[in-house]
């Protein structure tokens, strides 16, 4: 879980529990927080977000707190790109930071939930460009093992920041970056004997813009106006123009449980996935949003989280 605040009050990224605590729902790990739980009827809503991330980021900010431990204590206000570390582990990372001019903080969350290894990833870093602060979040949820939403973490906002549109069109060097990631991604695994797979769900503030970008079947929502709102669609499919896209690039959706591309996997874009990749694609979905006093909250998830919360909840 990320919180980013004051223009954009709270920001809440969630690197949702592996599928295979994901029954009983997600839990929210903040800080000394521990105890919360998320469900579809006992929610905290957008509100309870906000403040549970509050609690985190209090939490984190304390050098003694062992979310600030985790977190690595992660210092905005300095004009290289800074990177949050994630706990490689299996246990829970959690933190969080606030900007000394009190613009942006931020709270983060990921916790491994029953599975032997952890698959979900996220990333945040922060720069500058040309006198431009620029931040960039993005939850990662594997599929087939954690190396591809792995690579994400490591290479998507680097190469990302080294488009050189970045500034001048951001929505063109959002899409191309997530093409060549994911190509040099499969370039990378040539000599491998998996076909891992990433979905990838990011966040990217440039000013007062905010481009929110998606892969696969994470999912982005914002709070504007006190009313939720998904800013991407999950990448299923069964939804009539992936289903088509899919069977024009030859392939097939077979119902197995659920509909899957050639019978295996269950969303219809993703990183990685060589076997499918002339149908399942890494072309990501991209929305604009201008940042002003309406735009409170956004959440990043994986389907660990949706799966179980409504987004008006």
């Amino acid at each position: 879980m990320v919180c980013i605040g004051s223009l954009l009050r709270a920001l809440v990224l969630r690197a949702a529990a592996s599928s295979a605590g994901r029954r009983r729902g997600p839990r929210v790990l903040c800080g000394r927080a521990a105890d919360v739980r998320v469900t579809p009827r006992h929610g905290y809503g957008w509100r309870g977000l906000r403040a549970v991330a509050g609690r985190m980021m209090l939490d984190s900010s304390d050098p003694a707190s062992p979310a600030a431990a985790e977190a690595g204590q992660v210092q905005p206000q300095r004009r290289a790109a800074g990177a949050v570390p994630q706990a490689h582990d299996g246990g829970y990372a959690s933190g969080g930071w606030e900007r000394e001019d009190g613009k942006l903080s931020c709270g983060y969350s990921s916790f491994r939930g029953k599975r032997a290894t952890m698959e979900d990833f996220y990333d945040v870093k922060l720069t500058e460009i040309d006198g431009q602060a620029v931040s960039l979040f993005g939850v990662f949820d594997g599929h087939g093992g954690s190396r591809a939403a792995e690579y994400l973490k490591e290479h998507l906002f680097e190469n990302l920041l080294k488009h050189p549109e970045f500034l001048t069109d951001t929505k063109l060097a959002i899409s191309e970056t997530y093409q060549k990631t994911d190509t040099d991604f499969l370039e990378s695994e040539l000599s491998a004997f998996r076909d891992d797979g990433s979905t990838a769900s990011t966040a990217v503030l440039v000013g007062d813009h905010l481009y929110v970008a998606n892969v696969g079947d994470s999912r982005a929502v914002i709070s504007k106006a006190g009313k939720a709102m998904a800013l991407s669609e999950d990448h299923k499919p069964n939804r009539i123009d992936e289903r088509k896209r899919i069977e024009n690039a030859g392939g097939i959706v077979i119902w197995a449980g659920t509909w899957r591309v050639g019978g295996v996997l269950a969303m219809s874009r993703a990183f990685g996935n060589r076997l499918l990749k002339p149908y399942v694609v890494a072309e990501p979905e991209i929305q604009e949003e201008q940042v002003n006093g309406e735009l409170e909250c956004l959440v990043l998830a994986s389907d660990g989280l949706w799966d179980v919360v409504e987004n008006e909840l």
